[in-house]
């Protein structure tokens, strides 16, 4: 029997997502080896993940000659590699996805990052990735923004399961909860099977942090430091909790529409000076998704000091975190919109140098 670390932290209500995908850890049997020794239930991946694995080379090489072969575009090659290795994932985590009642076993692939300010293009995208991986496991990751949030509730009511990324702010959360509801709603209206529809809203953790203790130096409190951004996520769990336990949501889950569970991501620590495996054992309560990057999974599994719940009774600490990163002057609102914004240029900058290094691979491989 696993007693790992990570196996405490599953019993304890969390899942375990991995925060990377890549041919060669696909075809080497890693990855399947990582469901059975640390508790991996899920994948995640993102524009800067698979620019890192097409950079590398490993394993695409094959399919790179045939596309340069066949004449597509570097972003045509981008959509069948990805989708090929994420359609890859899903049928590994296919016996996790039987197991769970859909729940775990999810393997995420996100929709272009300059489509992100377009809402339109955003929804033709997310049911062409879908029809394109095939899985019922698969989910389709979308940017909460503003434009964003229309997205969701369309392609939530296609009958598509979405992972909605990039949420930093509560205020923004409640906005995609709202956005999911709705779309279960009309997903219900037009005949589609609900109890397949699943979706997980992915808050942002250690980027919080990043933000607000350079401010907080800014203005002689460093003291406060380091504290925010799980104040922040702990909050935002409060929110998950209030918002599924209204009547609206009760209806529509009678019906058979399963809840939206709230992922930490970013949970690899950027503070050298913090504990490596702060944004897990912080952040512990039950439904909750932890996609981590292979470096921190490996901190936990080696000396994770896992709690049976360090989330459900700090709210009122929490809140007071919040109130006096305010008293020091540092608005958190006005952090977590840059915040949203830096998120979106990072990926469209990893997209471009996506599309260059496939672009390179293709003109080398004619």
């Amino acid at each position: 029997m696993n007693t790992s670390p990570l196996a405490t932290l599953s019993k304890n209500g969390v899942s375990i997502w991995l925060d990377d995908l890549s041919r060669s850890r696909i075809v080497s049997g890693n990855l399947s080896e990582l469901i059975q020794t640390r508790s991996v239930v899920g994948v995640t991946t993102n524009p800067t993940i698979f620019a890192g694995a097409l950079a590398k080379g490993e394993g695409y090489q094959a399919q790179v000659a045939e596309l340069a072969k066949a004449g597509v575009s570097a972003s045509e090659a981008i959509f069948e590699i990805t989708t090929k290795d994420v359609s890859d994932a899903c049928d590994i985590f296919s016996s996790v996805y039987k197991e769970t009642n859909g729940f775990d076993g999810r393997v995420s692939i996100e929709v272009e990052p300059d489509l992100a300010e377009d809402a339109v293009a955003t929804i033709k995208q997310a049911k062409e990735l879908f029809a394109k991986v095939n899985r019922e496991n698969v989910m389709i990751k979308i940017p909460a923004t503003k434009q964003g949030l229309s997205a969701i509730t369309a392609v939530v009511a296609a009958g598509i399961s979405v992972n909605v990324t990039l949420i930093f702010s509560l205020q923004r959360y409640r906005e995609v909860i709202a956005a999911y509801v709705e779309g279960v709603k009309q997903a219900k209206a037009s005949g589609h099977d609900i109890s397949k529809i699943h979706s997980v809203a992915s808050f942002f953790v250690s980027r919080v942090d990043s933000e607000i203790d350079k401010r907080l130096e800014q203005v002689g409190h460093p003291e406060l430091k380091s504290k925010t951004a799980l104040a922040n996520a702990q909050l935002a769990y409060e929110v998950f909790e209030v918002e599924f336990n209204k009547p609206e949501w009760q209806d529509l889950a009678n019906a058979g529409a399963n809840i939206q569970r709230p992922l930490m991501a970013s949970t690899g620590v950027k503070d050298p000076l913090l504990p490596d495996t702060l944004y897990v054992t912080e952040l512990v309560a039950p439904l909750l998704v932890n996609t981590m990057p292979e470096k921190t999974m490996e901190a936990v599994f080696d000396h994770g000091q896992i709690p049976t719940d360090s989330i459900t009774g700090n709210y009122k600490q929490a809140q007071a975190v919040l109130d006096s990163i305010a008293a020091a002057g540092v608005s958190l609102d006005d952090a977590t919109e840059l915040l949203e914004k830096e998120g979106v240029e990072k990926f469209k900058v990893s997209w471009q140098e996506l599309v260059a290094t496939v672009d390179s691979a293709l003109q080398a491989a004619k």
